[in-house]
């Protein structure tokens, strides 16, 4: 079968694998669709463990499945995750799943989702997979994970009906984050980005405000929220400006969450003090659990979350160094999906 192989950002090949053997207790899925992830990009993470095949939001039909599978059937449409917590540790029983230690160090995906041919194995089975409803497609449900981990955000922040919000970053998941507070009644949404682009389609989806990512963030914020911070901080890029720009643009009361956070070992200065006094959270969300995803799947079926006018490429496997690109450069692209049994470009 056909892979994208990873070894750098800029360096993502068409290889050839064997096809996946599975075992007693696997699924094996022939993949329709594979989104490219903001993380699959990080490279200063990822380049540590290339050459490696990536893709994680994926979705596909039940080719094969092991004599001790009873959920699926052969001919399943299905969606897949390659993490899920173990649900019996410390972590798990706090509700603390994406801290599970299982969740990080167990990838039950073979070999990765940018291939024909994957094998879900181990607690993903009965854990990660879900059954796609006739009314959702593969391509909707390639958003399952991600929207699941804005699920999971939200969550986090306790964003409430009429909160008013600031969303750091009109990429995808600052794009789904909109979508999702706008789906469940938050009040004036405001969104930054670098790029125009971004930010019209963020008007176009919801949000009320835009800014420049590049001007006085909390200034400007006052300005269009009649002289007032905000309630929800919601940081979606790595950038270290926007993790600044959103600890100064948070109201006496309110909650900044990182969704998204700088490289490691780069600083963030906080004035506890202030927040302190004034009542202000800061949080941090990480991953989706099986519950956040089931959510996902849930708004998406019933359409009070829109994903597909997000896609803007859909490429074939043959193609996929030129996904990379346009994912790595994020100007002109919001979501690339790739089809890995699909022929041509």
């Amino acid at each position: 079968m056909k892979v994208g192989m990873y070894y750098n950002n800029n360096d993502v090949r068409l290889e050839n694998m064997a096809v996946p053997s599975i075992g007693d207790s696997d699924l094996l899925m022939e993949v329709n669709v594979s989104g490219i992830c903001g993380s699959d990009i990080m490279e200063w993470y990822r380049i540590q463990k290339a050459p490696l095949v990536l893709g994680h939001e994926v979705t596909g039909n039940v080719v094969e499945l092991g004599k001790n599978v009873a959920e699926f059937r052969v001919g399943d449409r299905i969606f897949a995750t390659h993490h899920v917590p173990c649900d019996d540790c410390h972590y798990c029983l706090r509700g603390h799943h994406t801290a599970c230690e299982t969740f990080h160090s167990e990838n039950n995906f073979d070999p990765g989702g940018f291939a024909q041919y994957l094998r879900i194995t181990g607690k993903s089975v009965t854990k990660g997979t879900l059954k796609l409803p006739d009314s959702v497609s593969f391509e909707q449900g390639a958003f399952i994970e991600p929207l699941g981990t804005v699920v999971r955000g939200s969550r986090a922040a306790e964003v409430q009906p009429g909160d008013s919000m600031l969303i750091l970053g009109s990429g995808l998941v600052g794009l789904l984050h909109i979508k999702l507070a706008r789906a469940e009644g938050a009040g004036r949404i405001i969104a930054t980005d670098m790029h125009e682009s971004r930010l019209r389609f963020a008007e176009e989806i919801g949000a009320d405000h835009t800014i420049d990512a590049s001007a006085d963030v909390p200034s400007l914020v006052r300005e269009v929220n009649e002289g007032n911070l905000v309630d929800k901080v919601i940081v979606c890029t790595g950038a270290s400006s926007a993790a600044t720009q959103g600890l100064k643009s948070v109201d006496k009361g309110g909650t900044v969450l990182f969704f998204a956070v700088p490289k490691p070992g780069v600083p963030i200065a906080v004035d506890i003090n202030a927040f302190w006094r004034d009542d202000i959270s800061v949080k941090v969300s990480y991953g989706a659990g099986p519950a956040d995803n089931e959510q996902a799947l849930s708004l998406i079926s019933a359409g009070k979350v829109t994903v597909t006018d997000m896609i803007t490429h859909r490429l074939s496997l043959d193609a996929i160094g030129e996904g990379f690109r346009l994912a790595n450069e994020g100007a002109d692209s919001l979501k690339v999906m790739i089809e890995p049994n699909r022929s041509g470009s």
